[in-house]
């Protein structure tokens, strides 16, 4: 075939026009995307468009029916009884097992998070100044907690627990205890004055907060403020880290299957008061920069008659642990240092540790939450690869058309980077979880419903649209929440936001 374009001359007012002959370059001229779109769309409604025809037919041929038809159908069925009853007895079963054994779904009906006091907040120079007036960190360690303030991607309005403005510090048992009570005690105040609900009404709390495990614990506390009732079922999760608010939902989901017509509260948290790192290890000084005081509660319903009100219903929960390698066990570790001063020590390897967990949860995640096109065009790559050797690179599923929104644990900066860069987000998709690093830091296993509240107070969520949360925690796990919008969801009262989300998103000094 001859390359060369082929072309004719024309001369309009004296100017001579080049016109091709051949058809236009269609791999630059058709934008690829509407063609992918185009593909997923085809894939995904194939069955459907498989039984149009075959339904059209079958109307068809009902309607070519006559009155003697009908009237021999009629008889058949009359002298064949048994068959009759036999199918009907079927139908029956198989309708009473679907409907005993089906889970029942779990409604959202609404969250808190909490906002902290202005006075509570700390800036650079000042979380600087009284590290250094404590007299327990050397300039190579300060110098340290500085440069990794600076790129964090935290901003100057984060929160630190009120034992930790004093100097010295107090990190008391009883300071503590403050802490964790007004945390915990203002997410669920604002979360009983949304929602209406009496603390009596609540049939199952889960409390999670991964280092501090006072005894009585942190759910009993809850107990004793709000006097829920003598047979509520609670439970205190303790030392399962920044992923442990999806387990806390996990366990409510499991626990609402059993127990019909009740309500779950989930509080989320993590205590610093006790657990502020005063010594040099450098791999133990990073919590100290990133953690910040926050907290959420989560009511959760399996009432029918609550669907009407209710923000989200929970469509999957996917965990993934990966304890049983030394290395991912150890990544996140709680130990003491050659001092003798207790923290919490984080690996080199925990970006790539996180990677691997990610990437198993996914693995398990896409079957359920990818069209169908997806899931072909990840198979046939990987068919390709293992049985013809051939050089494809494996094919990473776009998870952007399976979700609306992201909810990316900020669990720091390159936490997000890196989700970000391997599942191909856009900024906007991340954007949740940089602002609330930005706004109020890394506040744990909670940080994914302030990302949440962030999202609502931009009014982004519509009726049907998919939320997956993502978090990373000690052990290693990384686990998933999908969430499917009810309704167009707009911000309830007392969003953490609402004082400041004209502000954001705000541009971010990496």
């Amino acid at each position: 075939m001859n390359n060369q374009r082929e072309s004719e001359s024309t001369t309009t007012n004296g100017v001579q026009i080049r016109q091709s002959r051949r058809l236009p370059d269609f791999l630059h001229s058709v934008n690829l995307k509407h063609v992918k779109l185009g593909y997923h769309y085809l894939i995904t409604h194939l069955l459907t468009l498989c039984l149009v025809p075959l339904m059209a037919f079958v109307i068809f041929q009902a309607f070519q029916l006559n009155p003697s038809d009908i009237h021999q159908l009629w008889l058949h069925l009359q002298y064949n009884l048994v068959s009759v009853i036999i199918c009907s007895a079927f139908l029956v079963f198989g309708a009473t097992v679907y409907f005993m054994t089906r889970s029942r779904s779990l409604f959202l009906v609404d969250y808190a998070c909490y906002k902290p006091p202005s006075n509570l907040q700390v800036k650079f120079e000042q979380f600087m100044e009284h590290s250094s007036l404590t007299g327990d960190f050397d300039d190579s360690s300060l110098e340290f907690q500085r440069k990794i303030l600076e790129r964090s991607g935290l901003g100057e309005e984060t929160y630190v627990p009120e034992a930790m403005h004093y100097i010295p510090p107090r990190p008391s048992m009883a300071a503590a205890r403050e802490e964790a009570q007004q945390v915990m005690f203002g997410a669920l105040d604002v979360l009983f004055a949304n929602t209406n609900i009496k603390p009596k009404d609540i049939g199952i709390l889960v409390v999670n907060c991964s280092l501090f495990n006072p005894t009585p614990s942190l759910s009993a506390m809850i107990v004793n403020k709000y006097k829920l009732r003598g047979n509520v079922r609670s439970f205190n999760l303790g030392g399962m880290g920044c992923s442990a608010g999806v387990i806390a939902v996990d366990l409510a989901k499991d626990m609402l299957q059993v127990h019909r017509n009740t309500y779950a509260v989930v509080v989320s948290t993590e205590n610093i008061t006790q657990n502020w790192y005063f010594g040099n290890k450098k791999s133990m000084l990073i919590p100290n920069c990133l953690f910040r005081v926050g907290g959420s509660a989560v009511l959760l319903s399996n009432k029918a008659k609550d669907k009407r009100r209710a923000k989200y219903k929970l469509v999957h929960v996917v965990r993934t642990h990966k304890g049983a390698d030394d290395k991912a066990f150890k990544c996140v570790y709680q130990e003491q240092d050659g001092a003798g001063k207790t923290g919490v020590s984080l690996s080199k390897e925990l970006m790539a540790i996180a990677g691997g967990a990610l990437k198993t949860n996914i693995t398990t995640l896409g079957p359920l939450v990818l069209p169908v096109s997806e899931q072909l065009l990840f198979f046939s790559t990987l068919v390709a690869k293992k049985l013809f050797n051939a050089k494809v690179k494996p094919y990473i599923p776009d998870f952007k058309l399976a979700f609306d929104h992201f909810c990316i644990h900020a669990g720091g900066r390159a936490v997000i980077d890196e989700l970000e860069k391997n599942l191909q987000l856009l900024p906007i998709h991340v954007e949740a979880s940089r602002m609330t690093l930005h706004r109020f830091g890394n506040t744990s296993s909670s940080s994914i419903w302030y990302e949440l509240a962030y999202t609502e107070a931009k009014e982004r969520v519509r009726r049907g649209d998919r939320i997956w949360q993502i978090a990373f925690g000690s052990g290693f796990k990384c686990n998933s929440a999908i969430w499917e919008a009810l309704r167009h969801v707009n911000p309830s009262s007392n969003n953490p936001w609402q004082d400041c989300i004209d502000r954001y998103p705000v541009q971010i000094v990496m």
